[in-house]
């Protein structure tokens, strides 16, 4: 059973210690959505955050976290996507040596991304996994401090921010839909809505061709599965063994809603065409996951995370032209 009251502390501590370093984003109300099935809708908007995502909410509080010592001797991570951005920037702000592990076939556009900051970056393997597992054993080996994606409290209680911030702007909250691949962002969200109000329903949104997090809670552990490709890169993936997110996730979240790569692609134009804001796939997933849902969220109060903006041209073209070459 988990202790809410001790989790929502970290939380706490985790804005006071980021306050200084990250955006409050807005959330927006959406009078496009409220419209088709009669509820209230707000969007979280985290694609406005700095880098571009939520992540950098965790990345700051953990390296904010460390102390002078190990701050001295650097930190490592990986990652093609936001969470590297987001450390990037983190190190960059703070003055802290640090080495970002890619795959040695990473896209010319994500490296373009890292390369804008003033970081380390090394290659392993060929693929994500490989250059994940081998970037912890270079920290451990080298006395430095691997900063996870989504499996360490501090990157958790970061992302709670977010739900704070909701709660400080929407004084009655029935419903948030979160997209979630390891779990960090609607861990951190859940720990914070469910410690102050337990009826809030946190509801996961997951592609159906990465829903790893899905499968684990209903077999009730961790399961080792391969992904399909997915327009919501942001969450795909598996979930490292004995990850903290599991447990909080099993215990807190109340349900899930998977999304085909079709609905995925109707959430981003829908972002587009009606809010005029090109979002990633994962970030369209709360979205979609409201617009399958026809009649479950009327009268309600709902908050979709909208939690990036990063999507390849790559990605642009496959959701506005198809699979015309």
């Amino acid at each position: 059973m988990l202790n809410l009251q001790e989790l929502r502390k970290e939380v706490i501590e985790a804005r006071e210690r980021i306050g200084g370093y990250i955006r409050k984003t807005p959330l927006e109300f959406s009078p496009h959505l409220s419209r088709l099935f009669a509820a209230n809708v707000y969007l979280k908007l985290e694609n406005l955050q700095l880098t571009g995502s939520f992540k950098i909410r965790g990345a700051f509080n953990k390296i904010l976290s460390l102390t002078q010592d190990e701050r001295m001797r650097g930190v490592v991570t990986a990652s093609t996507g936001n969470h590297g951005v987001a450390v990037a920037h983190a190190l960059q702000t703070l003055g802290v040596r640090g080495i970002i592990f890619l795959p040695e076939n990473a896209s010319e556009a994500k490296l373009r991304d890292l390369r804008a900051y003033n970081v380390e970056i090394k290659f392993y393997g060929q693929d994500c996994v490989d250059a994940e597992n081998y970037a912890r054993r270079f920290a451990e080996e080298n006395g430095m401090t691997y900063v996870s994606p989504y499996n360490d409290l501090k990157i958790v209680a970061g992302q709670g921010t977010v739900a704070m911030e909701i709660a400080e702007d929407l004084k009655k909250i029935d419903v948030v839909l979160v997209p979630v691949g390891g779990g960090g962002l609607i861990s951190g969200i859940a720990i914070y809505l469910k410690s102050i109000n337990p009826e809030v329903e946190i509801i996961g949104c997951q592609p159906e061709n990465s829903r790893v997090m899905y499968e684990s809670v209903k077999a009730g552990r961790i399961v080792d599965m391969e992904s399909k490709p997915t327009l919501s890169d942001g969450t795909a993936g598996g979930i490292e063994k004995g990850s903290i997110t599991f447990d909080i996730v099993k215990e807190l979240v109340d349900d899930f809603v998977l999304l085909s790569e079709e609905e995925i692609k109707e959430g981003i134009r829908f972002m587009l065409d009606r809010h005029h804001m090109l979002v990633e796939g994962a970030a369209a997933l709360s979205v979609a996951a409201y617009l399958k849902n026809k009649t479950r969220f009327q009268g309600k109060n709902v908050v979709a995370i909208i939690s990036g903006c990063r999507i390849s041209m790559e990605h642009i073209k496959e959701v506005l032209c198809g699979d015309e070459k």
